[in-house]
């Protein structure tokens, strides 16, 4: 598939690229960033150009993984957010934020706009979030943004060559009042 553009009210979802190269790398050097997330850490920059010039790329190419960059009006990024294909009809979505811009809803609101994207054109009809326990601003964004908490999964993550929990919350169509793809019989209480 061809990147594309989203907006929202404040955002510019676009996918990174080599001109965002610096911004990214910028960016990753925050150690809440290289805390909670499986970059490598330490990030160097090497790291940032293979991300914007193939990884990012290559994912929109093979419609694997669908990474957009949330940008300001003015150009500044405020944050990254990825769809990855997990399974048929099944993706996750991983996100971040810079650090001068949290705290103003930012990647909440492209989490939306990503996930109704996804639901009504890649044809996802359940898209998962997960972080390490403790990722507590990452979990309020995923709240924020409709997600439902599904619990915690043992060993599921795997950062900096250690295993850890993670929570899972799963977000589908019809919580953005949307149409699934397929049809959903949910469990009888």
């Amino acid at each position: 598939m061809e990147p594309l553009t989203l907006t929202t009210d404040r955002l510019v979802l676009r996918t990174v690229g080599p001109q965002d190269t610096e911004a990214v790398y910028a960016a990753a050097q925050d150690p809440d960033i290289q805390r909670w997330t499986t970059i490598p850490s330490p990030y160097l920059p090497e790291h940032a150009r293979s991300f914007t010039e193939q990884t990012v790329p290559d994912g929109w190419a093979n419609d694997s993984m669908f990474t957009f960059g949330a940008f300001l009006p003015a150009g500044d990024l405020a944050g990254v957010l990825g769809v990855t294909m997990v399974s048929p009809g099944v993706g996750e979505i991983g996100f971040w934020g810079t650090k001068e811009h949290r705290g103003r809803g930012y990647v909440t609101e492209a989490a939306v706009a990503v996930a109704r994207w996804a639901f009504t054109h890649r044809e996802i009809d359940r898209l998962e979030w997960r972080a390490e326990v403790g990722n507590t601003a990452s979990r309020a964004v995923a709240q924020r943004a409709g997600f439902a908490m599904e619990g915690t999964l043992r060993s599921a993550i795997r950062n900096n060559g250690v295993r850890r929990d993670c929570w899972i919350g799963a977000l589908l169509p019809s919580d953005l009042s949307l149409p699934s793809t397929t049809p959903y019989l949910p469990a009888r209480a």
